[in-house]
């Protein structure tokens, strides 16, 4: 099989995949898809917790990767950058809750 097969193949699966995807999807099969929390309070714990298990997991991988176990620079450096998203986002997200609440503590009714 030479390289042309094996990339019309791989094209053909993918497609094959995608329109199983859609068509699920349009009959309304659950894919893993995440159920949207019920609360405001279920959204936040949801969130910390992803985000803490984003940043243990990144500390597992540099205490693995600074022992010699794990040479793989490339996941290492998409890890540390997926755990400082989620922290830049997260301290977005408490800044803006405090600065409402500051705001709604200075109303006067």
């Amino acid at each position: 099989m030479n390289i042309e097969q094996m990339g019309l193949k791989a094209y053909t699966s993918a497609l094959r995949n995608f329109a199983g995807t859609e068509k699920a999807l349009a009959a309304g099969n659950d894919l893993n898809v995440e159920k949207a929390p019920s609360s405001f309070g279920a959204a936040l714990t949801d969130s910390l917790a992803k985000v803490n298990t984003l940043q243990t997991e990144k500390g597992s991988m540099i205490k693995s990767f600074a022992s010699g176990e794990n040479q793989n620079v490339h996941e290492l450096m998409i890890s540390m950058q997926k755990a400082g998203l989620a922290m830049n986002l997260t301290t977005a997200v408490r800044n803006k809750v405090l600065e409402a609440y500051r705001e709604l503590s200075r109303l006067q009714f």
